[in-house]
């Protein structure tokens, strides 16, 4: 049985969503010296940390796509904003497997 409560995708899949100009959230939760080294065009950065604090930075009604590098932090992401009714979804294999554009830098 799956106890899943949050969707899953494949980075393709998001970066296909993105160049279909879908308005896509996403979220990453990598630490600050991660993501300066790459990250997704327009993602927000909020280190899972900080997750529970930065609850009114993420809109509970918009689908949002968490990320990290591998999507081991983006699932327990996904577990703790899901249960608290957010809409999310884990980007599987996270950063590792982006082959999308990446900005630099904060």
């Amino acid at each position: 049985m799956n106890s899943k409560t949050y969707k899953e995708q494949q980075p393709q899949d998001v970066l296909d969503r993105i160049n279909r100009k879908e308005n896509v959230t996403i979220i990453d939760v990598r630490e600050p010296d991660e993501w300066e080294t790459g990250h997704i065009p327009g993602a927000k950065h909020i280190p899972l940390g900080q997750i529970a604090r930065a609850l009114n930075e993420v809109d509970r009604k918009q689908e949002a796509v968490i990320v990290c590098r591998s999507g081991n932090r983006s699932s327990q992401a996904c577990e703790f904003l899901s249960s608290m009714g957010y809409n999310v979804i884990n980007m599987l294999g996270g950063m590792s497997k982006w082959s999308g554009d990446m900005e630099f830098g904060k």
